[in-house]
């Protein structure tokens, strides 16, 4: 039986910080836990392997095993999320753009809230 998503999941999957930090790594070619550990400020080794997962889960990225000692893997985002790249790549872009613009009206809006 196929479990149904609602748009509201697939937002929730695609729009959180970690996912879309590794979508935009994954779109540029494949990319290791590591390498994604180090690119990645303030996300735990425990958050990222879940996020990892999910990610393989809803089919936006592919993960690779090569037969080495110790195992290599690689993740490489797919089809489906190489689509949404462009739109990912706005947003932080945007976020980026507008962080100090952003701060300023959280600390305008604090101290009216404090009078």
């Amino acid at each position: 039986m196929t479990e149904e998503c609602t748009a509201r999941e697939v937002l929730d999957r695609v729009g959180s910080k970690w996912s879309i930090a590794i979508i935009v790594a994954a779109a540029q070619g494949p990319v290791r836990f590591t390498e994604l550990e180090r690119s990645i400020a303030g996300i735990s080794r425990r958050m990222l392997a879940l996020t990892l997962r999910n990610l393989e889960r809803d089919g936006l990225l592919t993960r690779t095993v090569f037969p080495t000692v110790p195992p290599r893997v690689e993740y490489l985002a797919t089809d489906l999320s190489r689509e949404i790249y462009d739109a990912l790549v706005t947003l932080t872009t945007w976020a980026e753009r507008h962080r100090a613009e952003i701060a300023l009206a959280r600390a305008a809006y604090d101290r009216r809230a404090l009078e």
